[in-house]
């Protein structure tokens, strides 16, 4: 999503050019996930998903024999979101999650915050080169306490829309994360994802697109013991978005599957809380 041009002209012509006021809202997203025993909340995005599993992996001693358990697990992301241009977003907040284990729900908690930025290095504008669009965000899990983790993870995305309206085309791209955890004892190495797929949006500014791709995960131990085993495995991610004339996301769900190497289900409601919206 893009506020537009950070200066846009007037409707009427020759008159001088004023600033628009960037987009600025909370990107509401509520994600439910069903993790596998053995594994965490690992897949697009979902750093925060994954601070939580961590957290609770390296601070409530979950290191059986057989690892992490099954899960299930709600988690609410509430990053307050500035598109200071067409090509610029700055986005920082909190999240937090409540888990089921097998015994019941847990409280609903603060679990993580997180700063990012996600920039298009490059834009098509109807060329032959597509567009080039990095995102970069830092996830840390809270409290600030031994075994606290820190993940950095990035996106790196191809756009080649097939018209000048961008409304149908193809993507291409990796995302990588890597996370550090405040202990000598334990290590998580790093999520690779590469993928393909592709979008198309519809005259009433329905879109939809397909993300298809293989993730590579090294694993995670702690204090010699495996908390969760490597695996390299499909994942499918869906998205289908309401925008508006502008394309600014007004409602978004996404469906994603990932094999770890069982299939962990996650559902994504996105919806942004516009305190300005151009």
């Amino acid at each position: 999503m893009s506020a537009g041009a950070a200066f846009a002209a007037d409707d009427e012509e020759g008159a001088p050019a004023k600033p628009d006021v960037p987009n600025i809202y909370l990107d509401l997203r509520t994600t439910y996930a069903t993790i596998p025993a053995g594994t965490l909340g690992l897949g697009f995005g979902g750093t925060s998903l994954s601070a939580a599993f961590e957290a609770l992996a390296t601070r409530r001693g979950v290191t059986l024999p057989n690892g992490l358990p099954t899960a299930k697990s709600i988690a609410v992301d509430l990053p307050l979101t500035v598109d200071v241009s067409d090509r610029v977003s700055l986005y920082g907040g909190v999240s937090g999650s409540t888990t089921d284990v097998g015994g019941g729900w847990s409280s609903f908690d603060i679990t993580s915050w997180n700063i990012g930025v996600q920039a298009d290095l490059y834009q098509q504008n109807g060329g032959r080169i597509p567009t080039i669009t990095l995102q970069s965000t830092l996830t840390q899990s809270v409290p600030n306490e031994q075994g606290m983790t820190t993940s950095f993870n990035h996106v790196l995305e191809f756009d080649y829309a097939l018209d000048e309206d961008e409304t149908r085309g193809w993507l291409v791209g990796v995302q990588y994360t890597h996370t550090d955890i405040a202990s000598q004892l334990a290590r998580i190495k790093p999520n690779t994802i590469l993928y393909a797929g592709g979008y198309y949006q519809w005259p009433s500014n329905w879109k939809f697109t397909g993300r298809l791709g293989a993730q590579s995960f090294g694993g995670a131990q702690i204090a010699g013991r495996t908390l969760a085993d490597s695996f390299t495995q499909p994942i499918l991610r869906l998205d289908l978005d309401r925008m508006d004339d502008n394309d600014n996301r007004l409602f978004g769900v996404t469906a994603q599957i990932a094999w770890m190497p069982k299939p962990s289900y996650q559902v994504t409601l996105r919806t942004p809380l516009y305190a300005v919206r151009n």
